[in-house]
């Protein structure tokens, strides 16, 4: 399988995926928007990762490759390639699906549960989550849920943690792929983040509990091995997903 994912800065890489990756001798490709690397032809890829980072979805004006970025993303679900979004990644998804992404009441900065929801039901793909697991955060917005997703998760500082499309699209809003040194790295480019507030851990209280990063890494391996499968299984281009997006969008 040919795995590309997007990075948008040099410190947010693709943590506990890459050692997956190689283990089951997938291709990795990236585009390292920060640095100008063009985009991918989209019958060279199998499965899309959008990664985090620290700007807007909507800060086009200081990274012009947003339009560019979300444009690949809207015809890489047009055309059924297995696309997983995360946190800022998340927020892509949500809007080119059509949704609303928008400051959240709080952010939501370190380890914090969050709560599957009784939608999971109705998606063949949401079984990799547990009831309730600690994940980790590192962000100040949220998205709405789009329309003909399926919610899957929430939280107490912030109510859609994650939804999925079509069994073909997974938007997380926490993160499941941090390694130890990730979470170390974002604390040294982030830290104007670490202000006073009910959902928002010290250095210290995030680093504390190192297995925390091995349970949730674990639970991402579980969600790629999903997605992997359904990658070999299905067929690029499968006419139900597209007419599915042709539906949301007239509905925008």
């Amino acid at each position: 399988m040919q795995l590309h994912y997007f990075q948008h800065v040099p410190f947010e890489g693709l943590g506990s995926i890459e050692p997956w990756a190689i283990d089951m001798a997938h291709e990795i490709t990236s585009t390292r928007l920060f640095a100008g690397d063009p985009f991918p032809n989209l019958d060279d890829i199998d499965m899309l990762i959008v990664m985090g980072g620290p700007m807007g979805i909507y800060d086009e004006d200081k990274y012009p490759w947003l339009f560019k970025e979300k444009k690949y993303i809207d015809e890489a679900i047009v055309n059924g390639k297995i696309v997983l979004g995360i946190c800022l990644g998340a927020q892509l998804v949500a809007d080119v699906l059509g949704a609303k992404v928008y400051p959240n009441t709080y952010k939501e900065i370190g380890w914090f549960p969050i709560q599957k929801t009784s939608d999971t039901a109705k998606t063949r793909i949401a079984d990799f989550l547990p009831e309730r697991i600690e994940a980790f955060h590192w962000h100040g917005d949220m998205f709405d849920i789009p329309l003909g997703a399926v919610h899957i998760a929430k939280s107490a500082a912030c109510e859609n943690q994650g939804f999925i499309y079509d069994d073909q699209v997974i938007a997380l809003q926490f993160h499941l792929e941090t390694l130890e040194q990730s979470a170390k790295d974002l604390i040294a480019h982030c830290g104007d983040d670490l202000t006073e507030g009910p959902f928002i851990q010290s250095p210290e209280a995030m680093l504390t509990e190192p297995s925390r990063f091995r349970k949730i890494n674990a639970l991402m391996v579980e969600l790629l091995n999903h997605l992997a499968y359904i990658s070999s299984t299905s067929v690029s281009g499968d006419s139900f997903g597209i007419r599915t997006l042709e539906q949301v969008r007239r509905l925008k």
